[in-house]
């Protein structure tokens, strides 16, 4: 599935959400998994509450953010009247927002350095709440790119186990731009077995069906509903 065939209907159209399930089930019917299996995480960063709110009519009920402070300013009035909505912190954690963070987010996405480590631990057992948390891997080791390289994957999720005390639900990982994804999704696949993961966040509007097909259990949609930003 490619950006310009991922749904046949311009963005904010209720029938875009629609189009993307009609995909996720066919890639999971061709996969042979359970449409149950995988999460769409509906991504409206930059997106307002206008924008938001038809796609929760329309039945999504999972969405992910980029930064905490655009998250905090739009999705508290929101949840007030949608409250069975989970919100995913899916781009960069800095260590001073993770006390929001917690607060805020079900899930997180860009665990990937000892001092956010740290500061999760602390907010945790600080507000006694659990938030998943997902380690980053940097599957294409590239140096601007946040996440742990492939090589160091095993000790990091040790260490966050044994040094930090945090139950990590699975891996995360946004393949180079100019490389096919499937070996960075299979790459991802493997690291999580081998640590007796079972979640695998992966896969974006362009390639959600090829990260379906190698397991992908949580997929990041945003172009593909809301159209481009």
């Amino acid at each position: 599935m490619t950006e310009a065939n991922a749904a046949p209907v311009t963005g904010h159209s209720p029938n875009a959400l629609a189009a993307v399930e009609a995909e996720i089930a066919r890639a999971c019917k061709d996969a042979r998994r359970d449409r149950a299996s995988v999460t769409l995480i509906a991504v409206s960063k930059t997106f307002d509450a206008d924008a938001i709110t038809p796609v929760i009519a329309a039945g999504q009920r999972v969405f992910g953010e980029n930064r905490v402070q655009e998250a905090k300013g739009k999705w508290p009035a929101l949840t007030s009247v949608y409250p069975d909505i989970a919100l995913h912190l899916i781009g960069p954690l800095q260590s001073n927002k993770a006390k929001e963070a917690v607060a805020l987010f079900d899930a997180i996405h860009s665990v990937d350095r000892p001092s956010i480590c740290q500061a999760l631990a602390k907010e945790i057992e600080s507000q006694k709440k659990h938030p998943q948390l997902f380690v980053q891997i940097n599957t294409g080791e590239e140096p601007q790119k946040a996440g742990v390289a492939p090589g160091e994957a095993d000790a990091f999720l040790a260490s966050c186990r044994d040094t930090y005390g945090l139950t990590i639900s699975g891996l995360m990982c946004i393949p180079p731009v100019d490389e096919p994804p499937a070996a960075h999704f299979a790459l991802t696949a493997k690291i999580a077995a081998r640590n007796g993961l079972n979640n695998l966040s992966m896969g974006m509007s362009a390639d959600f069906a090829t990260a379906i097909m190698l397991g992908a259990t949580h997929v990041r949609v945003g172009s593909a509903i809301f159209g481009h930003r």
